[in-house]
């Protein structure tokens, strides 16, 4: 039964579409067209925005200019900007370009966690551990996500036992915020009670966050589920921008339109202004030269609504 007094009263949406959202795009997109993008979402209210990542280019050229788009920002005040980081190196570059907060991002899957970053889970951790012990001596925080946390590619279904003891681990190396990636969007409301079953006698609510792609368009009902555990962060990416370049197939995440959209329904607050979200969000995608994926967006174009 739906219980309303479990929902949070307010979400802290994290932008995920200049980053995660972009990064799977063939077509090179400018430098000036990325700015543009992350300053309309501020300007339309979004606080925390992921603006790139420091991956080498050989891997994902997308994002080759992220040092450059730190730098050419026009920071708004209250927002944060916050950068990919896979190791040292990446972390180095990260602090000289002058990012806000960084993440680290993990696999529960043995598998794509080879296909990903090139090792085994166990050494994942291994790797990061002195990315945040080095991010603790600049005073910045780190993010971490967990990626197929409902199902791979390669490996299908993932025990959610697994999801939560690396979650776990990854708080406990110093990680403020675990977000549980549902990378190939095979997830469906039960599947998700299920893992937050499993992770939240680990972690509380208020360390979790959570990430669906919408390759199936499960994407909502999940966070839904997601709300009446008390999960008050959601990531989405504005016009459903991404994919996954190690997940052939896998849709885009879930628009940050269709989540605000629904949010702004059960008056949970975002801070988010529904409007100029959509301007944004269009004019990213008409320069990708095809339409939004946000049926919010597509809607609010009709003179009927």
């Amino acid at each position: 039964m739906f219980d309303r007094a479990k929902l949070p009263e307010s979400v802290k949406i994290v932008e995920v579409g200049p980053r995660d959202g972009l990064q799977n795009e063939k077509q090179l997109i400018s430098l000036q067209a990325k700015i543009q993008l992350i300053d309309e979402l501020a300007l339309a209210g979004v606080k925390f925005i992921e603006t790139g990542s420091f991956v080498s280019p050989k891997w994902v050229p997308q994002m080759a200019d992220s040092a450059m788009v730190f730098k050419s920002l026009n920071r708004r005040a209250g927002v944060c900007y916050s950068a990919l980081t896979p190791n040292l190196q990446g972390f180095a570059a990260a602090i000289e370009a002058e990012v806000d907060e960084v993440a680290i991002f993990g696999s529960a899957s043995e598998s794509f966690s080879q296909k990903n970053i090139n090792c085994s889970v166990a050494e994942s951790l291994a790797r990061f551990q002195p990315l945040v012990e080095q991010a603790k001596l600049q005073g910045m925080r780190v993010r971490a996500y967990v990626s197929c946390v409902l199902g791979c590619p390669y490996e299908g279904e993932i025990a959610p036992t697994k999801v939560a003891t690396l979650a776990k681990a990854l708080f406990d190396m110093g990680c403020y915020e675990v977000s549980l990636g549902d990378t190939i969007g095979t997830g469906t409301p039960s599947k998700t009670a299920a893992l937050l079953d499993a992770v939240l006698p680990l972690l509380s609510q208020d360390k979790i966050a959570v990430h669906f792609h919408d390759t199936f368009g499960q994407a909502l009902a999940n966070i839904l589920v997601a709300l009446q555990y008390g999960i008050s962060v959601i990531d989405s990416s504005v016009a459903g921008l991404g994919g996954c370049p190690y997940a052939k197939g896998a849709a885009g995440n879930v628009a940050t339109e269709d989540v605000v959209y629904m949010l702004n329904g059960m008056n949970i607050s975002t801070g988010i202004d529904l409007v100029k979200l959509c301007k944004a969000g269009d004019k990213i995608m008409g320069q990708l030269g095809r339409s939004s994926q946000s049926k919010v967006a597509l809607a609010m174009r009709s003179p009927l609504i």
